[in-house]
């Protein structure tokens, strides 16, 4: 009897997204369980990623992960594996079911993905340490606008930080928050909290679908952004604090900023 569990990032679009080495450990599993409600893999299903693998997925929602132990079960008596869009310990709950593993006993093996978090700052040129602490958008609601977001970005902005703002996704609704409704986000928590976070000139960068064949960068004015073709969720958005020159030129030239960003720095 083989108990283990096998944590695989699947990178940021395709099959071929995951590395060689976690290709070849998915196929070693007995059980494959798979969430993509945190992050889509992009223009991938799961049964392109089961013909690759030669073996089914079992995809869960997110209250199967959080509530059921039907993973840690299966692992105490089997090779399973655990598989995610991006880098798999991105998520609290993904890091508490290692945890688990961990309090059951039970051998744990992490393969890591591209993520996000490494592929926006690279496709636009910005350095990565220079990135404080990552904003989540919410959907508007009506009666729900929280600052917190708006509060945070603040904050980085105040200390020359860019900010990376992740935008909503409901997977279960088929909803992904779209680069025009994120701006649009913040625009108006500009005008009800008016403390100089966004003004015409407040320079915004939008990369869509970062690591696939359709990948799209952006960057300008808010009301400039506004009216332009975006390219297709998932899409996220940065709101750069001081830029170094050469991100600046980097931005001119792979994004399409407007040139007096450089005469600026």
């Amino acid at each position: 009897m083989t108990s283990e569990l096998v944590f695989v990032g699947l990178g940021l679009s395709g099959t071929d997204g995951m590395t060689v080495k976690a290709l070849n450990a998915l196929k070693e599993c007995e059980i494959i369980y798979a969430e993509f409600y945190t992050s889509t893999l992009i223009g991938t299903s799961p049964e392109d990623l089961e013909k690759v693998i030669g073996k089914k997925i079992k995809v869960l929602y997110r209250a199967q992960v959080e509530e059921c132990d039907d993973i840690i079960k299966d692992a105490m008596e089997h090779r399973v594996a655990f598989i995610t869009a991006g880098d798999t310990m991105l998520a609290t709950t993904h890091v508490d079911l290692r945890i688990q593993a961990a309090e059951a006993g039970i051998p744990v093996r992490v393969y890591h993905g591209v993520s996000i978090f490494s592929g926006c700052p690279t496709s636009l040129g910005l350095q990565p340490y220079k990135f404080g602490r990552t904003v989540t958008l919410p959907f508007l609601e009506p009666n729900y606008h929280p600052k917190s977001p708006y509060d945070h970005i603040m904050e980085n902005k105040s200390r020359g930080l860019h900010t990376m703002i992740l935008l909503d996704i409901r997977a279960d609704e088929l909803r992904y928050m779209t680069a025009h409704q994120a701006i649009e986000w913040l625009l108006e928590g500009e005008r009800k909290w008016g403390e100089g976070l966004v003004t015409d000139k407040t320079l915004l960068c939008v990369a869509s679908k970062v690591g696939s064949p359709e990948e799209r960068i952006f960057a300008g004015y808010p009301q400039d952004l506004m009216k332009m073709d975006l390219g297709e969720p998932l899409q996220t958005l940065v709101l750069p604090g001081n830029l170094h020159f050469m991100e600046a030129f980097a931005l001119v030239r792979f994004a399409n900023a407007p040139e007096e960003i450089i005469e600026d720095e």
